[in-house]
């Protein structure tokens, strides 16, 4: 990006094809993302603003996104912000971005159960906030707690409650050595449903993954060493936390372990069931505790 006078449209072709050259993923997106960002316009106004000069104080904030994006970096990371159900939440490189289908999923959720009825609810492994925010957002009514091991991530998820104005009970824990009990043990068996994204990918995938996400994504939220350690131990802590009797799990999980998930479930008692997603893939795992 040389010195020289750049409008909008001369920033947008530029930008395309200089993310071309460095075969990062949706070029014009990208470019798109970055500039609607600087400018703080809405992206599908920049095609109103084609002949519009860019000050060089834009330019200057500009350069370094377009360099942080050649090399590969997640835009949500080079912007701090994404959209998840309708709320901008911010995120940091030690948070996991939030996906279109765990947006699906607290779609499902919310479709499930009545708004008017009160309920209680825990997200296991919050991250962002994401889940736990934007169910809290739809449901003000509804008492909604979130945990993460991530001290880190659990900072950002208490910022993005703070500025939108959402109150959800944040506190850090490890759902292989749960201590949420311990210091609070009048929450056993008092929630209605439980909600969790946790990481679901297996290591030895790490090289079939995308570079957005392998050279930048948190590890941790990303990669579990067993499917059955990991939702084992998510099904029993929950066996601790929901009431007895017509409590929900919700998972979100890899395509194609999802069966294997449902079988854990059932093996604790719950009744389970396999949801597609859009894609037509096997990404929730629904179960029901119909018995003490």
């Amino acid at each position: 990006m040389q010195d020289r006078s750049w409008t909008v449209l001369s920033i947008l072709d530029w930008g395309t094809e200089y993310f071309k050259q460095k075969e990062v993923r949706n070029p014009r997106f990208s470019i798109e993302w970055l500039l609607s960002h600087v400018l703080e316009v809405k992206r599908l106004e920049l095609y109103l603003l084609f002949e519009r000069p860019l000050h060089s104080t834009e330019l200057e904030h500009l350069r370094p996104m377009v360099q942080r994006r050649g090399k590969h970096e997640p835009l949500q990371y080079i912007t701090g912000k994404v959209d998840f159900f309708g709320i901008e939440l911010s995120v940091a490189s030690g948070v996991l971005i939030p996906r279109p289908e765990t947006e699906e999923l607290v779609e499902y959720i919310l479709a499930s159960h009545d708004k008017d009825a009160p309920k209680k609810l825990i997200d296991i492994g919050t991250g962002s906030g994401c889940i736990a925010l934007a169910i809290k957002k739809e449901r003000p009514n509804w008492e909604v707690w979130a945990t993460d091991l991530s001290e880190s991530a659990l900072r950002v998820a208490q910022q993005n409650g703070n500025e939108i104005g959402l109150q959800v009970h944040w506190f850090q824990d490890n759902v292989f050595a749960p201590e949420l009990l311990r210091h609070h043990p009048e929450l056993a068996h008092s929630y209605d449903i439980l909600v969790s994204n946790p990481p679901y990918i297996l290591k030895e995938e790490w090289e079939a993954l995308d570079r957005e996400v392998r050279e930048f994504e948190p590890e941790e939220a990303l990669f579990c060493c067993s499917t059955h350690r990991m939702y084992s131990a998510l099904v029993e802590h929950a066996r601790s936390l929901l009431l007895p009797h017509h409590s929900q799990m919700y998972f979100e999980v890899h395509e194609q372990y999802a069966n294997e998930v449902q079988n854990i479930s059932k093996d604790y008692g719950f009744t389970a069931e396999t949801r597609h997603d859009l894609a037509g893939k096997d990404r929730f795992v629904t179960s029901t505790l119909s018995s003490s």
